[in-house]
């Protein structure tokens, strides 16, 4: 899940924390705002796609993701 966010979306990007966490706690959070909580909110493990899907909605459309070399 963060390969997805750090390989798309590195130019804006200026700081990645990995934490780990307890008993399966699994959260994703972007400036404090509290985006995916497996614990808390979905009850449930991120499905693949799902974080970065999130990252792309919190941060707008008007960010385009990284450009890659075909």
């Amino acid at each position: 899940m963060a390969d997805e966010v750090l390989t798309d979306y590195q130019h804006v990007i200026d700081r990645f924390e990995f934490i780990m966490g307890s008993k399966g706690a699994f959260e994703f959070k972007v400036n404090g705002d509290l985006l995916y909580s497996k614990q808390t909110m979905q009850k449930r493990h991120a499905e693949p796609g799902e974080i970065l899907e999130l990252f792309k909605e919190y941060i707008g459309p008007e960010v385009q993701p990284y450009p890659r070399d075909n």
